[in-house]
């Protein structure tokens, strides 16, 4: 399904949220929308244990949608900032770039996991498909099953695994661009609003799911890791370092 797929489906649910309700944006919605799906990607292992303990599985399930939404949402809000004519031409220079990487990580993964029928599945399943929104959410899927199952493709000499980075980074801009490309601008003012509770949509349903996670796995700390934001946890440790850093140099000074 489709960005505007996604945000047609959920635009009534979003645009229920009270404005009192709505929380700052306070990292990237591309971002957010991303660690939507590598939850919704982490918690389809831990079904069974998440379920038991109380968890409306169907919060899992709308991720995907409300990532779709949200990056619906801030391209609507984009088109405001940017003249559509601009993003008409760099998704033209940017647009084979974006295929070709695609087409290279799935020559890649078929490699990779030849060996692993459940996993080469599904990398054939993400290479099924036509059309520009097909590639940008193939990206997506590529960067998430490369780094679930990473050891595969370490072990091919000279893979880069930023690619799988750079894929994610890609769909999230590819999305954008073509969303401006073909939309028609509106108000600068509501497009933000639904993009802000888009966005506090998004981090509802990651709040209760991360919840359930972490509880469920309070005593398991590998399992627990995938219940919190790595956005956050890479600020902190740079936050901390810089930190460490100065006290260093107090020191020494």
């Amino acid at each position: 399904m489709g960005n505007q797929e996604s945000y047609s489906k959920l635009i009534g649910k979003i645009t229920a949220i009270p404005d009192s309700e709505v929380v700052a944006v306070s990292m990237p919605s591309e971002t957010m929308a991303q660690e939507a799906e590598n939850t919704r990607e982490w918690a389809f292992d831990d079904k069974p244990e998440l379920v038991a303990a109380g968890l409306d599985w169907a919060l899992v399930e709308e991720l995907t949608d409300a990532a779709g939404a949200l990056r619906k949402a801030e391209s609507n809000w984009f088109i405001q900032r940017f003249g559509v004519e601009d993003a008409k031409k760099t998704w033209l220079s940017q647009a084979p770039g974006a295929y070709n990487l695609r087409d290279e990580l799935i020559r890649v993964m078929r490699f990779a996991y030849r060996k692993d029928t459940a996993i080469l599945a599904r990398v054939s399943d993400i290479a099924d498909g036509n059309g520009h929104e097909d590639m940008i959410q193939d990206l997506s899927d590529i960067s998430v099953l490369g780094k679930k199952y990473p050891d595969q493709l370490k072990a091919i000499p000279n893979f880069k695994m930023e690619l799988l980075d750079e894929a994610e980074t890609l769909s999230s801009e590819m999305a954008r661009l073509l969303a401006v490309s073909s939309a028609n601008a509106s108000s600068s003012e509501e497009a933000k609003v639904i993009r802000d509770k888009a966005y506090t949509y998004v981090k509802m349903l990651l709040d209760e799911i991360r919840d359930y996670g972490q509880f469920v796995f309070r005593n398991n700390k590998a399992r627990a890791y995938g219940y919190a934001s790595m956005y956050y946890r890479e600020r902190s440790s740079i936050k901390n370092k810089k930190t460490s850093e100065q006290k260093v140099d107090a020191v020494t000074a």
